[in-house]
């Protein structure tokens, strides 16, 4: 596969961003056993009634949002690349009780093997991304093929994300990424973004966390909404709603963002306000 090597190279950078992001969730089974969910408002919206529904989670990260799933009454797979990830993510899932299913893969390996077990008829109701996924991805053609075959018909594919338009900008609001940028971006490795933003929503009263270095370099691809659009559409899925908003769940990206509460981030004050965040959901046609 093209950009295999990139992959590759970002299962090492997870792997350790991984270890220093759960530094920062305190103790999660303790959270789901007590109640607690991840989930945002607009996920479990556009999820709607998953009783006895199997869901493919696509880039599950450590698995907290496949539990949240799980616990609204679906089957969940869970799917990621990172070795550290899935291996907390089945830690987590037994310590707290809810049932899921975790698998380590490239997404692109996955949907292969999928293909080759599944047949035509796909395993899947519902097939679910969200947030900071496809800048991973180095194939949305592909992407788009895997989640047709994954789903059943009259499946739905439920996707989430931060909005392409927003990640023009650097953490100060200057323009620094070409939108319709074709080659992959070689970034320094994946931040501790979950420390940064806890630091963030505390105020300034809080204890500066410790500076994470990451020894792995990262490398992101740029899809524009218009083009995650046409792949689907290309690969057979019907577009059934497409939303966005002024906000970032569960992410301050940039300087000033104001806190909304509930984990969610807003532009600064002052400044006009454009998408920083946008929802899809697809259906695989029913069968003739």
């Amino acid at each position: 596969m093209e950009h295999k090597h990139l992959h590759e190279a970002n299962r090492l950078s997870w792997n350790a961003a991984t270890r220093a992001h759960n530094r920062h969730k305190g103790d999660q089974a303790v959270f789901f056993r007590n109640g607690g969910s991840p989930l945002f408002a607009e996920e479990t919206a556009l999820l709607g009634d998953l009783h006895g529904q199997a869901v493919l989670h696509l880039q599950c990260n450590a698995g907290q949002d496949s539990l949240g799933i799980a616990r609204l009454g679906a089957r969940v797979t869970g799917v990621d690349i990172s070795d550290e990830a899935i291996a907390f993510a089945r830690a987590l899932s037994d310590a707290s009780g809810i049932a899921a299913e975790f698998v380590r893969s490239d997404v692109y390996d996955y949907f292969d093997g999928l293909a080759a077990s599944a047949g035509p008829g796909g395993l899947f109701d519902t097939v679910f991304s969200s947030y900071g996924t496809i800048c991973w991805l180095s194939d949305l053609a592909r992407w788009a093929r895997g989640i047709r075959a994954a789903l059943r018909p009259g499946g739905r594919f439920v996707f989430v994300e931060f909005h392409p338009a927003a990640l023009v900008f650097d953490p100060q609001w200057q323009a620094r990424y070409d939108y319709f940028n074709e080659a992959p971006v070689h970034e320094a490795g994946v931040g501790d973004y979950v420390g940064e933003t806890q630091t963030a929503r505390e105020g300034q009263e809080a204890a500066t966390p410790e500076v994470f270095a990451n020894p792995h370099p990262s490398h992101e691809f740029a899809w524009g909404v218009g083009r995650v659009v046409t792949a689907l559409l290309a690969a057979g899925l019907q577009v059934e709603a497409l939303e966005e908003y002024p906000y970032m769940n569960g992410w301050r990206a940039f300087g000033d963002m104001q806190d909304l509460g509930g984990r969610r981030w807003g532009m600064p004050a002052g400044m006009a306000r454009m998408p920083l965040m946008y929802s899809l959901v697809a259906r695989r046609p029913a069968a003739a």
